[in-house]
């Protein structure tokens, strides 16, 4: 591990950045977090990529690469980000040219998905597996395939968008004008309505604190019967989004990571129970679901994996 070569990794969300200095899956420093609001547009907030990579650089002088997760839309090969779903003002942003020719490093833009689930098949919960499906449970939902021992990322670098998936074609419409996506039933805020809309039904009065996944989870184990049934209409419609992708790839692996994953076996349980009922026998057996091993460092351990592979070759 020690002649790992170093890289920074910076995992972009809709709220703040988290960036640090990785070697293999160990994460030896991270900066502060940067507030995406408070630099508003790709110019300033690249400016203080840049700052935080030449402070890194001091420290760290050793450093390889920068990787870069974003949560949308990446042509990898130019290291062009195309489109930002919750932050604005990022479309067409030459954000690898930008950063390489401001830090003289190699500069690598990855969506936040894919850099996820290349950390958890690189050196955590996917470590081993041929075919593997990463799931990321929160704000949205993000996916990332590793098929045939590779990170697959398809013909425009977008595969793996399984939160794209519709589950009922005459379902809620979503973004991309593609009804009943997953992420419109699965994502934190889906399950947050549904819960509300469910108490304020039962003339139950909760606050908007009550009805985030973590208090759910909670109320489940107290056999509540509004969160009992938020949580078994959320693991009945995650097992349908997760069944059609496992019929198309046949994966030995499913990682799952993110907020909502959080709560364990009140997701795990119904979920491999759900899944088997809609699977063949040959589908479902030998596949694990598991856990994501990295939690919040992830993204910055995927990024970073992504830019010195990239690096490297």
């Amino acid at each position: 591990m020690s002649n790992t070569p170093l890289a920074i990794g910076i995992d972009m969300g809709g709220t703040s950045v988290k960036y640090g200095v990785v070697r293999g899956h160990e994460v030896l420093y991270t900066g502060e977090p940067i507030i995406t609001a408070d630099f508003p547009g790709p110019k300033a907030l690249i400016a203080e990529f840049v700052r935080c990579i030449k402070a890194v650089q001091v420290d760290f002088p050793t450093v390889e690469a920068v990787g870069v997760g974003v949560p949308g839309f990446v042509d990898v090969q130019r290291g062009l980000v195309y489109e930002l779903t919750n932050v604005r003002g990022w479309k067409n942003v030459a954000l690898r040219n930008e950063l390489t020719q401001a830090t003289g490093l190699p500069c690598f833009a990855e969506n936040d998905a894919n850099a996820m689930c290349f950390a958890e098949f690189m050196h955590g919960a996917g470590k081993g597996a041929r075919n593997l499906i990463a799931v990321t449970l929160g704000t949205g939902v993000g996916g990332g395939l590793v098929l045939d021992g590779r990170l697959y990322r398809g013909s425009t670098f977008g595969a793996g968008e399984i939160g794209q998936m519709s589950i009922d074609y005459r379902g809620k419409p979503f973004v991309h004008g593609n009804p009943g996506a997953l992420e419109s039933y699965a994502g934190i805020g889906p399950m947050s309505q549904r819960a509300a809309a469910l108490y304020k039904k039962a003339k139950v009065k909760v606050t908007p604190a009550d009805c985030e996944p973590r208090a759910l989870a909670a109320a489940v184990k107290k056999k509540d019967p509004v969160a009992l049934q938020v949580w078994e209409e959320y693991t009945d419609q995650l097992a349908t989004g997760l069944a059609n992708p496992i019929w198309l790839l046949n994966p030995d692996r499913i990682v799952i990571g993110g907020g909502i994953a959080k709560a364990g076996k009140l997701i795990f349980d119904p979920l491999k129970k759900k899944l088997k009922a809609q699977l063949a026998a040959s589908f479902f057996k030998g596949l694990e679901i598991v856990p994501a091993q990295f939690g919040n460092d992830a993204g910055i351990i995927g990024s970073a994996a992504v830019a010195r592979e990239a690096a490297q070759t």
